[in-house]
């Protein structure tokens, strides 16, 4: 499907020495250390549009490259337009999906195309009210503010210190999820490995050997072969739903005459894993910062940041997601760069949210900045559909950490996903007094 890329010259060469050289934001193994701020700025000032090779790593095969987008002008291009640059020939993640999967790959919202995409979000939309998302607010509250309890607990009665990802993140994005999802409690942990199965499939300690297909290469998690279990579950509690209906998504979707039963299971598995590891990753990033700036700490427990702009300026200091992969669709060129129908073309979402062209004094941490155009959530037709109910989870979050604590400090380096896809903290040691 993928033609060869452009000719030699219209690459830069590839590596990290020096500016006139392409640095590589490929490599999975790069984001366990830290985002690549500095390569991002090198991409920005002098490759904004930059082939990438895309060697074998960690057991997964080698790729064609890609092209990578890291100037927030042209991030938003690349998003908006999806007659050139499409979710839907290729679907979203970097690594090819093999291609007997990509009929199935397709069926998922995430990876289609208007008109055929806005069909199916207004139909999924329908699930998510504000109504409804309000009246998370207060489980929300109260859940968070328990489990702050019992990690501030924890911590005084130790060395001050606490985990906050395996004491409140993961479990505060979990719960509410399968709150709005209508899962029953007895099934919640199983939301969770659906998650660190398709997330966190490049991370060892996350995903576990990956899993070898009959050729001998490792069987993409996205794989009909390795979701149906989750299928299978979407499809027996969507019945349950039917015969016992909740004030929750899956009853919208179950009942919902023009979801047909494919698109239910894609709409489960996205809610799930997107749902999901949208807070998860957003979350104990936020927390961190929050222990790592003081200054602006103080500023938002006195009141001078207001939480609503503070919750904008996290998700731009770290945004859940890294990147997302479109497909060009016709021959088309971007920033100077030639690029041919069927080439991937990557957008890079930390990169472009602190690029200097888009926002003043980019690298300082403003809780109170404004306008703030970041692309955390997305742009154009695939903008983000839970991000009310997201941005609303982080706000009631972050209160109750202020509410619980006098001072959140940094305890020690977090531990960083192995993804050059989702900006996660596997574990986050803070100091909670």
């Amino acid at each position: 499907m993928t033609p060869d890329p452009p000719a030699a010259p219209e690459r830069p060469r590839v590596g990290a020495e020096n500016e006139a050289e392409v640095p590589d934001v490929f490599d999975p193994r790069l984001y366990a250390r830290a985002v690549p701020y500095d390569r991002y700025r090198v991409l920005r000032d002098h490759h904004p549009v930059a082939w990438q090779d895309e060697p074998a790593v960690l057991d997964w095969p080698a790729g064609p490259g890609f092209w990578a987008v890291s100037r927030h002008a042209d991030v938003t291009a690349v998003l908006k337009d999806a007659r050139t640059y499409s979710s839907h020939l290729g679907a979203t993640q970097i690594r090819d999906p093999d291609p007997e999967d990509l009929p199935f790959i397709r069926r998922m919202m995430l990876h289609q195309d208007p008109p055929e995409h806005g069909g199916l979000r207004r139909l999924v939309s329908r699930a998510f009210t504000p109504r409804r998302v309000a009246r998370f607010e207060d489980l929300a509250r109260r859940r968070a503010r328990s489990l702050f309890a019992d990690a501030v607990a924890g911590a005084r009665a130790g060395d001050g210190g606490c985990d906050v990802v395996a004491a409140v993140t993961d479990d505060y994005a979990l719960l509410n999820l399968a709150d709005l999802l209508g899962v029953p409690a007895s099934d919640r942990g199983l939301l969770l490995d659906w998650t660190r199965r398709v997330i966190g499939y490049q991370d060892p300690d996350e995903a576990g050997a990956p899993v070898v297909g009959a050729d001998g290469r490792p069987v993409n998690p996205r794989s009909p072969a390795l979701l149906r279990d989750m299928f299978a579950y979407a499809t027996e509690l969507a019945a349950h739903k039917r015969r016992h209906p909740g004030d929750d998504v899956l009853t919208t979707l179950a009942t919902t005459p023009e979801v047909t039963a494919p698109e239910l299971e894609m709409c489960f598995f996205l809610l799930t894993v997107a749902g999901n590891d949208t807070v998860r990753g957003a979350a104990p990033g936020g927390l961190l910062a929050l222990a790592e700036h003081p200054d602006e700490q103080r500023r938002l427990r006195s009141g001078e940041a207001p939480m609503a702009a503070a919750v904008e300026e996290l998700l731009r200091w770290h945004p859940p997601v890294l990147s997302f992969r479109r497909t060009a669709a016709r021959d088309t060129e971007l920033a100077g760069r030639r690029i041919r129908r069927g080439d991937k073309v990557v957008v890079l979402h930390a990169a472009a949210n602190r690029d200097e062209r888009a926002f003043a004094d980019p690298d300082r941490l403003d809780l109170t900045r404004a306008p703030n155009p970041h692309v955390s959530f997305g742009d154009g037709p695939h903008v983000c559909l839970g991000a009310h109910f997201a941005r609303l989870q982080l706000a009631v979050l972050y209160e109750e950490s202020l509410a619980a604590t006098a001072d959140i400090g940094p305890a020690a380096p977090p531990a960083r996903l192995v993804s050059h896809f989702i900006n996660g903290l596997k574990s986050l040691r803070l100091a909670l007094a």
